[in-house]
């Protein structure tokens, strides 16, 4: 990866497509700020800025890579990571005897306290769904 004079990085090329070649540009404006985060993130990846960007724009336009706020996303990743310990959860819970749960007051069944969880797992799935699908307002 090297620098242009001009400060832009110079990368790899977005991977080429099978069929038509592309012919059909748009612009894009950003302020400085803005820019400035695009030569970053297309740095971190090797690649040039207007690939990257390229990229990034078709992978959400094909709801393959879907936008979310900061805050969304670090709730996203508590989702995630209370969806792995839920899932060991019921895994150690499947572990045990089916006679009972001890020091649960009254006897309770793995079976059931199982069956709790997986509902817990589904209510964080369906959450984490509506995090991951969650759109900015436009303006």
């Amino acid at each position: 990866m090297a620098l242009e004079a001009n400060g832009n990085v110079v990368g790899r090329r977005r991977e080429r497509q099978a069929g038509e070649p592309r012919r059909k540009r748009f612009y894009v404006s950003f302020s400085d700020a803005e820019l400035a985060v695009v030569h970053i993130a297309a740095g971190r990846e090797g690649m040039a800025s207007a690939a990257w960007a390229g990229r990034q724009v078709m992978a959400v336009a094909q709801h393959v890579l879907v936008p979310v706020s900061r805050d969304a996303e670090d709730v996203l990743r508590e989702l995630i990571q209370v969806r792995v310990e839920l899932r060991e959860t019921v895994a150690a819970l499947r572990a045990l005897d089916a006679r009972g749960v001890p020091g649960a007051g009254a006897p309770v069944s793995a079976g059931t306290v199982v069956e709790e969880a997986l509902k817990v797992v589904g209510r964080v799935d369906a959450a984490t769904v509506a995090v991951m699908r969650e759109r900015r307002p436009r303006s």
